[in-house]
C-alpha cells in the first residue's frame, strides 16, 4: 500500500473542537474551507470512532487521521506505545507521516507504559500542513497555548 500524499477525506472526532487549540482548529478550519489561491477543493468529513478502520481508509484514499490533544487531555488520549506507535509505524511504511504537530510520532520517547500522545497521521502533504498549523498557531503541545 502506498498512501497518496494529498487526500480529500479527514478524520476526527469533531464533537470535541470546542476544546481544540488554535492550531488544531486552524488546521481543520484550512481543510473544510481551504484558501481561495491553493487550488485544492474542500475536505469530506469521515469519521468512524474506529482508530484502525480510520486508518485503513486514510491509507488507501489519503487524507488525514487525527486524535489531537485538546482542553480535557492535553497530552492526548491515544496510547503511545499500543495505539500511536503501531499505526504511526504502517503509515510511514507506506510513504505518510505522523506527527504530534510539534514531533514525529516514532521519535516520542514514553517514560512510562500508558503514557499517551497527540497524533495527525496521513499522506505527507497533509501532515506537512498540519505541522506548519502548529508552528504558526499557539497550542498546548509547545506550552504557548494556556
Amino acid at each position: 500500500i502506498r498512501i497518496p500524499p494529498r487526500g480529500k477525506i479527514y478524520s476526527v472526532n469533531e464533537g470535541n473542537s470546542m476544546y481544540w487549540d488554535d492550531a488544531t482548529r486552524a488546521y481543520f478550519d484550512s481543510l473544510k474551507a481551504p484558501p481561495a489561491d491553493s487550488g485544492r477543493k474542500p475536505y469530506s468529513a469521515r469519521y468512524i470512532g474506529s482508530m484502525v478502520a480510520d486508518v485503513h481508509r486514510t491509507l488507501l484514499y489519503g487524507g488525514v487521521f487525527a486524535y489531537p490533544s485538546d482542553r480535557k487531555s492535553r497530552s492526548g488520549k491515544l496510547r503511545i506505545l499500543y495505539e500511536s506507535f503501531p499505526m504511526a509505524f504502517i503509515t510511514e511504511q507506506a510513504g505518510g507521516r505522523a506527527t504530534t504537530g510539534i514531533q514525529r510520532v516514532l521519535d516520542l520517547v514514553p517514560k512510562h507504559i500508558h503514557d499517551r500522545c497527540a497524533i495527525f497521521l496521513g499522506g505527507a502533504d497533509d501532515i506537512a500542513d498540519a505541522e506548519a498549523a502548529f508552528a504558526a498557531h499557539s497550542n498546548w503541545l509547545n506550552g504557548s497555548q494556556k
